[in-house]
């Protein structure tokens, strides 16, 4: 960018910040492609004219790879958005990063696993509720394997958890005697057209998590998991009520508070703890800064942190590949 201070430094900014501490070591044409639309005025000219909740790098580059394949280079993508750019907008606003990527499981299984059983499986913002089937997929953390205790018609992903510190690897699966999920726009598998979606926003270079991905829904189509259209405020206690009295109600999300403003992430978890409910929050630290003041020490800048009833318990990779355990020891979380 040339020729003063460019009107666009904060959007700028917040695809370094993707480029460095989340696509960096992850997806090296992610972090190229960030890079290049931080120094190129026109796609964030582009971007800009978008709605605030829709300029996120995950979205923009899914819309134009599902559109035109996926850019060589940052070059690349600023010519295809620049050659035909209402069609990749329309994408965008019609859109959303719906990635629900089925790995979270396994930073989830610990906590799960140490809960009064059996469990009643809330989502929130569950798009097509891959994440409400923990004990239905295999784990490697490493030290330690997990296995479906009645494996159904199709192989289970294995999903790789690197176990760090003291954490609590569970030696059996969590027992789930219902579950349901809630979303502003809830993805239907059986609609190759939602599938294709959720397949496009796999990161580049990311083979093997895509082929996770594509047997997390082969198993989710075995018994899809009830997902309801709703408002994560508005609806979450009636879909609640409908949970069995004898389970222990856990309400959980994993990258999707990000997503909604700042007032609205209080509300809810004052909604959650009204309801009785366990909450179990996977998200990055400043999404929940009330949450991250707890911690004894500054989070890693690209590690989630995972929360049980707003205490920390570990950081966590944003896709499930990692978990360290950070609770004291014999903590309930």
């Amino acid at each position: 960018m040339t020729g003063g201070e460019s009107p666009f430094i904060e959007l700028g900014e917040r695809y370094l910040r993707f480029a460095e501490h989340e696509a960096k070591g992850v997806s090296p044409l992610y972090e190229e492609l960030a890079r290049g639309v931080a120094g190129s005025e026109p796609l964030l000219r582009f971007i800009s004219a978008l709605p605030e909740a829709k300029q996120q790098p995950n979205l923009v580059f899914a819309a134009v790879r599902h559109l035109h394949g996926t850019p060589e280079d940052a070059g690349h993508l600023a010519r295809l958005v620049e050659q035909d750019p209402e069609p990749v907008r329309r994408l965008v606003l019609a859109r959303s990063t719906q990635t629900n990527e089925p790995g979270r499981c396994a930073v989830l299984l610990p906590v799960l696993a140490r809960l009064p059983q059996p469990l009643a499986l809330l989502e929130a913002g569950a798009s097509a509720g891959l994440c409400l089937l923990p004990e239905r997929y295999a784990y490697d953390y490493g030290r330690a394997r997990l296995a479906p205790v009645a494996p159904g018609e199709h192989l289970p992903p294995v999903f790789p958890c690197r176990a760090e510190g003291a954490t609590p690897i569970p030696e059996r699966m969590p027992e789930i005697a219902w579950r349901a999920g809630i979303d502003l726009n809830p993805l239907d598998l059986s609609d190759p057209a939602e599938a294709a979606w959720l397949e496009t926003l796999v990161w580049p270079g990311q083979d093997a998590r895509a082929a996770r991905l594509r047997a997390a829904m082969r198993i989710a189509a075995e018994a899809p998991p009830s997902v309801s259209r709703g408002d994560l405020l508005a609806d979450l206690p009636a879909l609640a009520a409908t949970a069995p009295p004898d389970a222990t109600l856990v309400i959980f999300h994993s990258a999707v508070l990000a997503y909604v403003a700042s007032e609205t992430r209080t509300r809810f978890a004052g909604v959650v703890k009204e309801l009785g409910a366990v909450w179990i929050s996977n998200e990055f630290p400043r999404v929940l800064p009330a949450v991250a003041a707890k911690l004894d020490r500054a989070p890693p800048e690209d590690r989630f942190l995972l929360a049980v009833d707003g205490e920390p318990v570990a950081f966590t990779g944003p896709h499930g590949q990692s978990i360290e355990w950070i609770a004291t020891p014999g903590a309930s979380g």
